[in-house]
């Protein structure tokens, strides 16, 4: 091993060589070598391999096709008509939360900080703007993506198991829990911990007194959520089970319960068609809440064990020993050694899929809660289709408005009326889509001496179905004495003039 009496070999350096600026606690230091010699900064690019940067680039990338996929949605439920979004105050406060965490990495990608503030000393909120943004971000949208799931799934539960109408207490409720305790958060995590740069060009909260502000409180809140969201399947199950075993004959009604009973007096099938009916229409936030809480733990999980292992590292110096010794030998090349390395860090594996899952949020939103009605709303709002003039069946021309007692309508294809010496097709209300051609027709007078087809003249056969079993029936003759109902009395002047009756102006007086 080389001598380490003046110096330090490569690529530590000594830290007596640099001042107190930056994040101090943040240093990887170790006197192992003999004096106090500390990794360069950052930390990542020696424990990972080189393409560790490429996938937290990637990783950021996505998050900004997150933030879209959320800004989409924000905006479609402010502009569009409700019947296009189906919007919903959960909806809208989940997604809000999520831009937050997605902010948290589109910052950096936008601004390109300087992760480090000397070459051992990395950067924190006090020394640099970007990170103090990007490290507000996260936390605040982490605890706000776990906040409305916990809501979500609370009002699914109530909704279900106790058949309670979530009305405007509940929404107020969830207003000052969701942003309340999100914000006090917040302000906790910045002044018991604060955050550096730590883990990629994303700030994180620090490792002093980071359990008890940030990850234990997240995780006793993901893990309500996530026992909430199993004791309603629970229910619906045992619900489920009990509809297969009734036989009762009062439910193969309707299904919905009567006035007169409570709900609490359900069968069983009624319950279950009830419990049906409300999953069918809250899978999409049922959905949402597994994902966000899942993500949240997982990441959690990930965060802590990678905090406790580089304390372990700066307390327990025989771990660092192999590591060190292999990058003093090999001249700070840290290929060989990367074998040593995963051994006090979590695998790139592990940590490039907490990345991505973090940063894919606002699209599985997008897919979960979008609908393919804000497509064509968009659609309909930028290109209206052209209105349509609707016509009723019976509109006449403006050249015959005058002939108030007509009752023919006039054709699509012509603009001329029937005379005796001008033909063309009518359409009656009898048969409004027939047009028969004159010749067809038997013509009557009518009363003003225009012709009317008689409509009720022709009698069409009947043709008896093969396998039919009945047979039509002749009219029944009813006769009627006209002294008897207070009717004058009808006498016509000649059977010709009592065969033409023009149905159609029977309504005239």
């Amino acid at each position: 091993m080389p001598n380490t009496t003046e110096g330090c070999p490569a690529p530590f350096l000594l830290e007596s060589a640099f001042t107190d600026g930056g994040f101090v606690d943040g240093r990887i230091c170790s006197d192992v070598l003999g004096v106090n010699c500390c990794l360069p900064c950052p930390m990542t690019e020696w424990v990972y391999p080189d393409s560790f940067a490429t996938i937290n680039e990637a990783a950021n990338w996505i998050a900004v096709a997150s933030s879209v996929c959320c800004l989409f949605l924000l905006v479609s439920w402010a502009v569009l008509p409700v019947d296009k979004t189906y919007r919903h105050y959960l909806s809208i406060c989940l997604t809000t939360g999520v831009m937050f965490m997605n902010l948290g990495f589109v910052i950096p990608l936008a601004g390109s900080p300087e992760q480090c503030f000397d070459a051992i000393t990395p950067n924190s909120m006090t020394t640099n703007t970007t990170c103090a943004a990007s490290g507000f971000f996260i936390i605040l949208g982490g605890w706000a993506g776990v906040m409305w799931v916990f809501l979500r799934a609370l009002s699914l539960h109530l909704q279900i198991c106790w058949q309670l109408v979530v009305g405007r207490n509940f929404m107020w409720f969830s207003q000052a829990v969701g942003w309340g305790v999100p914000a006090v958060g917040v302000v906790v995590a910045f002044i018991l911990s604060g955050v550096s740069f730590r883990f990629g060009a994303s700030c994180h909260i620090n490792h002093k007194n980071s359990l008890a502000d940030l990850w234990i409180p997240l995780l006793v809140f993901s893990g309500l959520t996530i026992l909430i969201q199993f004791t309603t399947f629970g229910y619906c199950i045992k619900v489920y089970l009990a509809s297969l075993a009734d036989n009762s004959a009062s439910t193969e009604g309707s299904g919905m319960p009567s006035y007169t009973n409570s709900i609490r007096t359900m069968t069983p099938k009624q319950a279950y068609r009830r419990v049906r009916r409300v999953i069918s229409l809250q899978w999409r936030g049922i959905a949402s809440v597994l994902v966000i809480t899942t993500d949240v733990i997982f990441f959690s999980i990930v965060f802590v064990f990678q905090d406790n292992t580089v304390q372990n590292v700066k307390t327990d110096k025989e771990l660092t020993i192999p590591w060190i010794q292999c990058l003093a030998e090999n001249n700070g090349d840290k290929e060989p050694c990367l074998d040593e390395a995963s051994l006090l860090v979590i695998n790139m594996a592990t940590s490039g899929a907490v990345l991505f899952l973090l940063a894919m949020n606002g699209i599985w939103l997008a897919l979960l809660l979008g609908r393919w009605s804000m497509i064509t709303g968009w659609r309909d709002l930028f290109m209206p289709s052209p209105k349509r003039e609707f016509v009723s069946v019976d509109a006449r021309l403006d050249d015959f408005k005058q002939e108030t007692r007509s009752y023919e309508m006039l054709s699509r294809d012509s603009g001329k009326t029937m005379d005796d010496s001008v033909t063309r097709s009518v359409v009656t209300p009898i048969s409004p889509t027939h047009n028969r051609s004159p010749v067809e027709h038997d013509y009557a007078p009518n009363i003003d001496g225009r012709r009317t087809p008689d409509y009720f003249g022709n009698t069409q056969r009947y043709h008896t179905p093969v396998r039919s079993f009945s047979s039509p029936r002749p009219p029944q003759t009813v006769t009627w004495d006209a002294r008897e109902t207070y009717a004058r009395a009808h006498s016509p002047t000649s059977p010709e003039q009592d065969k033409h009756v023009n149905p159609l102006g029977l309504n005239r007086i």
